[in-house]
């Protein structure tokens, strides 16, 4: 079976909700709906920065992977790792898809301004910059509106919730849509 793999944190792995419910098996459910031949894999670990997704990029990228859905950097934004180290490591892990004929869906993260406001924004240009760069396309912050939302996050005010992993769900599905819809190439290793 051909796969889409998201890569992440603990957004992405689904910390305090369970797999089963966070956004990739939601994501999964809304690809076989929409009748597309691909499952959806949870590669998420929890607390993991970009330096640590790198380092796994090979294994998550085994199999017939088609489309690899990038949602990292949150961790890197809390512990003030240098916008350059964080771009560095996400521009390997797009070149180590994109070498394998692997398409990318790039999501931006955001910087909380508490290690001020210009690392704040070069943390969330290094996204805009990484898109063009590589040609991928880029989803807006994917907690725009449920970070701050009580109903969406869990008691942690950290992780979104069940609810909240549906709208993360809902920001990523019509670029993940667009680019099954647009077909991809035939190989993996094309």
């Amino acid at each position: 079976m051909r796969r889409i793999v998201c890569f992440g944190d603990s957004l992405t792995s689904g910390h305090g909700i369970g797999s089963a419910v966070a956004y990739p098996a939601l994501l999964h459910q809304r690809v076989r709906r929409a009748g597309f031949p691909f499952e959806v894999v949870n590669a998420g670990v929890a607390r993991a920065t970009s330096a640590d997704a790198l380092a796994r990029v090979d294994r998550a990228l085994e199999g017939d992977v088609r489309v690899l859905i990038v949602a990292l950097g949150a961790n890197d934004g809390l512990r003030g790792v240098p916008v350059p180290q964080v771009k560095a490591n996400l521009a390997c892990i797009v070149e180590a898809a994109q070498a394998r004929g692997i398409a990318v869906l790039l999501c931006g993260m955001e910087a909380l301004p508490i290690h001020g406001w210009a690392y704040t924004t070069a943390f969330h240009n290094a996204y805009v910059e990484l898109a063009a760069r590589y040609r991928v396309p880029l989803v807006p912050f994917i907690l725009m509106n449920v970070i701050g939302n009580p109903r969406l996050m869990q008691a942690d005010r950290a992780h979104p919730n069940a609810e909240g992993a549906v709208a993360i769900a809902d920001v990523i599905w019509p670029y993940l849509e667009r680019m099954l819809a647009g077909g991809l190439p035939a190989s993996p290793r094309g």
